[in-house]
């Protein structure tokens, strides 16, 4: 096959895992191939569900990269003009380079978190991926800590193709873009969980009454389980569970009411509906009992950077057409986010 043919193929599962909200939410994720020396990675803040558009890959020089790398102490990104625009490449390529295999996806999976976010999640998930070349990585920021930390994983178990990212996602590996996904297939299949039930339904009319120039009704009702359930309360109040909760969501883009359901800031975004979705999702399939696994204050902390503002701001700019037409009315996305 061309490298023109490979190129396609990548772009269109890219576009199909996008467009899974259980795989990716907003422009969370992102996939490469590897051709002739180059590695043809996602442009950063792009969403993988806008992968046939054309502009959704840059090119970077695998061996020159692969250079700074084995001597950075830190890494500041690469980039490329594409289609007359300079792209910044994925925040994740020091991960997509170190990776020796040629087609490498990366999504935050909502079954994966549902088991990533556990502090028994390693020995929970042994029985789960039996016989398959995995490993779990525990939680470390994107760029290059989590580079060095897959180069160690791999240097421990050489052919490991799968790697679960402790309070992050996801990272298959193939041959092709066939393989990776069939392996992204089976994972997902072994990995799933049962979702919890919404006990009570939510309480619109005591919510109602609090809807002002601040807040509003969420536009996915489900998401009242949020307040109706006790035990989605209680998991999703004490704490951050991955770095999209915090880099999109913070402390105000949504208020838990308990008993009565959840309100969303007025001014919620495409990007953060999708987030949320993925957290109410991860959150309904972790059982009361389950050991949880936050991210520290500093990890947060760490998160919240003017880089992570930027990012945020190209999730937004970077939105599917129907999306950007939403952010600006205010109209209802939660059906075209989830679908």
């Amino acid at each position: 096959m061309s490298d023109a043919g490979d190129l396609d193929q990548l772009l269109t599962l890219s576009a199909r895992a996008g467009r899974d909200p259980l795989l990716t939410q907003a422009s969370s994720g992102n996939t490469s191939i590897k051709l002739n020396g180059t590695l043809w990675i996602k442009a950063s803040g792009t969403w993988l569900a806008n992968a046939a558009d054309g502009a959704a890959l840059v090119p970077v020089a695998l061996n020159d990269l692969r250079t700074r790398l084995r001597n950075a102490t830190e890494f500041t990104g690469a980039g490329a003009w594409v289609n007359g625009r300079y792209r910044r490449a994925s925040v994740e390529t020091a991960m997509h380079a170190i990776l020796p295999h040629r087609v490498v996806i990366h999504v935050h999976s909502i079954n994966t978190l549902a088991w990533a976010v556990r502090c028994d999640g390693p020995a929970r998930l042994r029985e789960r991926l039996e016989g398959l070349n995995w490993t779990w990585v525990p939680y470390v920021p994107s760029g290059l800590p989590l580079a060095r930390a897959i180069e160690l994983a791999i240097s421990e178990q050489p052919g490991t193709r799968i790697f679960v990212l402790a309070n992050h996602g996801l990272v298959v590996c193939g041959a092709s873009c066939e393989e990776a996904e069939k392996v992204l297939q089976e994972v997902e299949m072994r990995v799933q969980s049962p979702i919890r039930p919404n006990p009570s339904p939510p309480c619109e009319a005591s919510l109602r009454p609090l809807v002002d120039d601040t807040w509003r009704l969420p536009d996915f009702p489900a998401l009242h389980q949020f307040g109706t359930d006790p035990v989605s309360s209680r998991i999703a109040v004490r704490g951050t569970l991955f770095p999209c909760q915090a880099i999109f969501l913070g402390n105000s883009a949504f208020r838990i009411l308990e008993n009565l359901g959840i309100l969303v800031s007025r001014h919620f975004t495409a990007s953060q509906q999708c987030v949320l979705n993925g957290l109410f999702e991860v959150v309904r399939r972790i059982p009361e009992d389950a050991p949880i696994r936050y991210l520290t204050d500093a990890e947060v902390a760490d998160l919240l950077t003017e880089d992570a503002h930027n990012y945020h701001l190209s999730t937004e700019n970077n939105a599917p057409p129907e999306l950007q037409r939403l952010n600006r009315t205010a109209e209802p996305i939660s059906e075209i986010a989830t679908r």
